[in-house]
Order: structure tokens, then C-alpha cells, then sequence
């Protein structure tokens, strides 16, 4: 048998011997034609790739980039499929049309236990045979080589490492305080990011910043951890609540924090936007369902998709890109913010 013959895996499944006898030439011709080789006459080519459409023929994924060295395929890991990697999926699957490539999606393990270093570990699974190249989403370390081109999404804090996309974390947040404090709020809290990622960081940033240019001091007990998580956010937004001044308005890291600053708000019978206002930040397709509707930051999930894409690309290509781009996020003021309650 030619080193290109590969046998199905799978039970009951066509097989390149199967392809082979039906169009009636050799395995090895069979592998010429599903492997763009030269040598193949027009029409048995042709007739090849007839006999591979009507039995659903496959090839190896695998087998095949072992040999090609590439897959054509490329990755997208996320540690779990929430409301912003999910549509971030969405942005890159559609700005990967007409392409060459085909996209897979990958979840790291989801779970407290050996959580952290999931982009490595999953790398080394997919990379090479897999996938030609990844786009990973908030990462938990830094990876300063990777074995294949990478971009990440909502980088992590550490130095150096692949290149990377996210928003202007820092005039965001700048924007959503000073969105607050145009509203009278002065007693604002700031429910934070997960601290390992640079996006955390410069959110909590722009909001002291904000505080500073308004002449607010900044309080260090309005600032509670919420590690992008309803667990966290839970113990945040209720320490805050339940203070015996508390603030009239919470400024969150992401959506889905100020969504259960919301819902706690309301199990508690404070009445949002009449006792306390609240902002977000990503403008996620949940926000608008929210009771009351959130307002927020808006990321541009899909630009921020198109871009990664295209700096993937330009990798595998062998052309420059820069090491970090960052886009330009939109206050929405929706119905969970008003003027800050008097008396």
C-alpha cells in the first residue's frame, strides 16, 4: 500500500479502497486526485472526485496534515463557551468566508481543577495536527513561543507574548464613570476583572482616572473583585449593597457582572435606576434583555473577530502584523441608568 493510503478509523465507513474500485484505478491515483497532486488525467479526475462525492468519501483530517504539514483549519479556544467567547465565535466564523479555511471551535477544561494554562495545554493537543494556527480568547498565561501562529483576544497581563486584540479598555471605562458622574452619581463602586488579564486592569483604570479628573477621592472599600464570574459578582454586589452607605451607582467590568448586580439589586428591593444605576461593559445580546435594560460599554465583538482573522492570516502568510490593535468601544445608554437619587 502507497504511504498516502489511509484506512478508515471508523467501521462501515468509505474507505480510499472503496473510491478506488468503484472509479476503477489505483489507491495511488486516488490519492493524487484528493491531494491536488499532478499526474492525474483530466478525466480521471474528474471521475474521481465524482465517486468521492457519492460515497461521501472523507479523508484523514490528520493523516492528511501529517503529510502536507497543514490542515487548513484553524482554531478558536475559548476556556468555556459564555455570552462573550460565544460571540466572538460568531465574528470569526463570519469573517472567515471565502477563505480557504474552515474553523474549530475548542473548550478548555471548565472547571476550577487545573483550569489555569488551558491554551497550553489544548495547543499542544490541536497544534500542527489539527489546526495551522489559533485564535485564543482571555488567556490565562502568557505565552511568549508558540509552535504555531496565534493571536489572542482580551490578552493577559504578563510581558511579551503573541499578538493580541482588545478595546480601549482605559477611555471605556473613563466613559462609563464619567457617564455616571455627569448623572450626580458621586458615590460610585467598581465591581472588577479577572486580575490576571490586562483588560481588568486598565478597566479599573479609566474608572479611578475618571473619579480623579472629577474631583471624587477614590475609596478603596467601593471596590469589590468580581473575576468576570457570578460567584464572585454575587459576593461583590452584595457586600455593596447591603453597606450601611451604599453606592448609587456600580460601574461593572463586563456585562454579565452588571446583569447580577441587577438581579441582586432586585432581590434585595433596590429600585434600579431610581435607588442605584448601573453600567456595564462588552454590550453583549444580553444586555438588551436585561430588566432593566443595561446600559454599557459596547465592544466591537465583530470588528474585534474580523481583526483577529486577519491577523492570523497575515502570520501564516509570513507578513508583518502589529503586535497589538486596539478598537474603539461606544457607551449605549439604555434604561438601568439615571439620575442619582436626592435626599
Amino acid at each position: 500500500m502507497p504511504p498516502d493510503a489511509e484506512l478508515s478509523p471508523v467501521s462501515g465507513r468509505t474507505t480510499i479502497h472503496d473510491v478506488a474500485r468503484a472509479a476503477g484505478v489505483s489507491v495511488a491515483t486516488v490519492s493524487k486526485v484528493i491531494n491536488g497532486r499532478y499526474g492525474v488525467a483530466a478525466s480521471t479526475f474528474s471521475r474521481v472526485m465524482t465517486v468521492v462525492s457519492e460515497l461521501g468519501y472523507e479523508s484523514s483530517l490528520v493523516a492528511s496534515s501529517l503529510r502536507r504539514s497543514k490542515t487548513n483549519v484553524l482554531g478558536i479556544l475559548v476556556a468555556e463557551f459564555e455570552p462573550f467567547s460565544t460571540e466572538l465565535l460568531k465574528a470569526v466564523s463570519a469573517a472567515m468566508y471565502g477563505t480557504d479555511y474552515e474553523l474549530l471551535a475548542y473548550s478548555g477544561p471548565n472547571s476550577d481543577r487545573g483550569n489555569v494554562g488551558w491554551e497550553r495545554r489544548s495547543l499542544s493537543r490541536l497544534a500542527g495536527t489539527l489546526i495551522d494556527g489559533a485564535i485564543i480568547v482571555t488567556p490565562t498565561v502568557t505565552m511568549s513561543s508558540t509552535s504555531i501562529p496565534v493571536v489572542t483576544i482580551d490578552p493577559h497581563t504578563g510581558r511579551g507574548g503573541p499578538a493580541s486584540i482588545g478595546s480601549d479598555n482605559v477611555a471605556g471605562a473613563y466613559t462609563a464613570t464619567r457617564h455616571l458622574i455627569e448623572l450626580g452619581h458621586r458615590r460610585i463602586a467598581h465591581i472588577s476583572g479577572r486580575r490576571d488579564l490586562e483588560s481588568a486592569e486598565l478597566r479599573e483604570l479609566g474608572y479611578r482616572r475618571a473619579l480623579e479628573d472629577a474631583g471624587i477621592p477614590y475609596d478603596p472599600a467601593l471596590v469589590r473583585d468580581g473575576n468576570y464570574r457570578a460567584p464572585q459578582t454575587d459576593d461583590a454586589a452584595r457586600a455593596l449593597l447591603t453597606m450601611t452607605d451604599r453606592p448609587t451607582a456600580i460601574f461593572a467590568a463586563n456585562d454579565q457582572s452588571a446583569i447580577r448586580v441587577l438581579e441582586i439589586a432586585s432581590e434585595l428591593g433596590i429600585r434600579v435606576p431610581g435607588d442605584l444605576s448601573v453600567v456595564g461593559f462588552d454590550n453583549i445580546p444580553e444586555a438588551s434583555a436585561a430588566v432593566p435594560q443595561l446600559t454599557t460599554m459596547a465592544q466591537p465583538l465583530r470588528e474585534m473577530g474580523a481583526e483577529a482573522l486577519r491577523m492570523l492570516l497575515a502570520l501564516l502568510g509570513g507578513t508583518d502584523t502589529p503586535q497589538h490593535v486596539q478598537l474603539h468601544a461606544e457607551l449605549v445608554v439604555r434604561g438601568s441608568t439615571g439620575p442619582a437619587p436626592t435626599g
